[in-house]
């Protein structure tokens, strides 16, 4: 069996790593945060991520972690990169973390004289592999690639708060090879690594490092449609966005998944994937007026929610609750959010405002404006709340209590974003508004 070196542990690179050692790999975590390696070799997950903390532990005597290059990649077969490529100004990626790692593991494999695989994962502009990645391996090693070590380029697919789900059973795997021989070992790894029987799509770097950004661009296309269609359905009386996109959606040819109108997407992916798509477009002197349009709807309807609640509310000023800093259910990641971004907007309006998150807390804390109160639980939250917005569709949140205690209103609004909760159930305790529907009594 291969050992799998991995370099990078944060939220990809921790799960990967433990996914390995559950699939009977032996492996070796590299990164630079001290904290991260003695986490790990405790026995103990360094981020948040469902499942992970048992994964670990139960796998403890295959993994191992490191501050040292070189034990890593000398006691390894394959070494995966999945560190940071920050978004620049233009939309694209900056690539100085990844050419930073290829560096220290090339001056490693000039030394080691077994032939050694480097996959990179972090997502990348096209291009990068062929005219910054390759040729760095290669001048730091002294090696050629395709012939005494090999590289890959392998985006994963998956989403945060179902990172090991979506490793172990990818809907398929994407492989940019240097040469057959690396595909062929990439490949062999992935037929242990899987559960499922994914099919393996192969091709040179460029093709996989544009199906990796098309690919997420496609899918805020989906999100921003079915927002359009949920904007719409407010203006019909009648309308329901649900009925609409449940019935869509059982076209083979559309699919039910991300169809859903309600909030913008974010988090850290599929918005700046989309800009990047933009921006690489834009370079090739491409017009890209989908990639850009998606990019509008999506930064419209936050602000949408925020004046809508600014009209109905001109002359009060109520506290207002967000439930949901998290940019989606399961995470602690409150990146691009449209809680924290409604949140902002009301806050400089001059509401005030108390957020609750069941993970997403601290790292809102540095994203939202210094007056908006963060509050100890839902309950805290929501007591004395004349409007209360749930904005990510946590489980917690369909607990909701009578709450807006002391409002000076006999129901406050709730605006259930999501359509999470039972219409019924709440309208007795509640002015229970949807985004998506042609009955928003004080959305008109």
């Amino acid at each position: 069996m291969q050992t799998i070196s991995v370099v990078g542990l944060g939220k990809l690179g921790s799960p990967l790593l433990a996914v390995c050692a559950s699939r009977g790999f032996g492996v070796i975590g590299v990164d630079t945060n001290e904290n991260f390696v003695r986490l790990l070799n405790r026995g103990k997950a360094p981020v948040d991520e469902p499942g992970l903390s048992k994964l670990i532990a139960k796998n403890r005597r295959r993994i191992r972690a490191t501050l040292d290059y070189s034990d890593a990649i000398y006691n390894s077969d394959i070494t995966f990169i999945i560190v940071p490529t920050p978004s620049t100004k233009s939309g694209a990626f900056s690539n100085k973390y990844v050419l930073g790692v290829i560096q220290n593991v090339g001056k490693v494999l000039a030394t080691k004289n077994k032939f050694h695989l480097v996959v990179v994962v972090s997502t990348v502009m096209p291009t990068s592999m062929d005219a910054e990645i390759v040729p760095e391996l290669e001048r730091s090693s002294g090696k050629k690639v395709g012939l005494d070590i090999g590289v890959c380029y392998n985006p994963e697919f998956i989403a945060l708060g179902s990172v090991v789900a979506n490793l172990i059973r990818p809907d398929f795997v994407l492989i940019g090879e240097s040469d057959k021989r690396s595909g062929d070992i990439l490949k062999g790894f992935y037929l242990r690594f899987c559960m499922n029987k994914p099919p393996v799509s192969r091709m040179n770097f460029v093709n996989a490092e544009i199906a990796k950004i098309a690919l997420n661009s496609y899918i805020t296309t989906k999100i921003s449609f079915a927002n359009t269609l949920s904007v719409i359905c407010e203006k019909v009386p009648g309308g329901d966005c649900d009925l609409i996109t449940g019935a869509i959606g059982q076209d083979v040819r559309v699919g039910g998944r991300y169809l859903k109108g309600g909030l913008p997407y974010g988090g850290p992916c599929f918005p700046r994937d989309n800009r990047a798509f933009s921006s690489f477009a834009k370079k090739v002197g491409v017009w890209a007026p989908i990639a850009k349009a998606s990019d509008l709807v999506n930064e419209d309807m936050a602000f949408r929610v925020a004046e809508k609640l600014n009209k109905i509310l001109s002359t009060k000023r109520p506290k207002i609750a967000i439930l949901g800093l998290a940019y989606k259910a399961g995470t602690d990641v409150a990146e691009e959010s449209a809680g924290v971004r409604i949140a902002n907007m009301l806050s400089q309006s001059g509401f005030r405002v108390s957020v609750w998150d069941p993970k997403a807390m601290a790292k809102a804390k540095d994203l939202v404006l210094p007056n908006i109160i963060f509050a100890k639980s839902m309950k805290d939250s929501v007591d004395g709340a004349g409007v209360i917005v749930i904005t990510t569709p946590w489980e917690d949140f369909k607990k909701i209590g009578v709450g807006a205690k002391n409002s000076g209103a006999k129901k406050p609004v709730l605006v259930d974003c999501w359509r999470i909760l039972d219409p019924l159930k709440y309208s007795k305790r509640f002015l229970y508004e949807t985004l998506g529907t042609g009955s928003l009594r004080n959305f008109r």
